[in-house]
């Protein structure tokens, strides 16, 4: 097969892949905006429950370190 005609059928398949991905955003952006879509919660930890010591000040790390 020509060089060429490869491109074209690979930009094709990648465009029709673009469209498909497209729709369905627009799927879940109307079932977002209409309350259809359901997020689930964390589970409550239970009071006897403990969290390791080095995750315990994450939301004050920054950058990991």
């Amino acid at each position: 097969m020509n060089r060429n005609v490869i491109i074209v059928i690979v930009l094709a398949v990648l465009v029709l892949l673009t469209a498909v991905q497209a729709v369905q955003l627009m799927g879940l952006k109307t079932s977002i905006s209409t309350g259809k879509v359901n997020v689930g919660s964390a589970p409550a930890q239970s009071s006897g429950a403990s969290v390791p010591s080095n995750i315990q000040d994450l939301p004050s790390m920054v950058g990991g370190c």
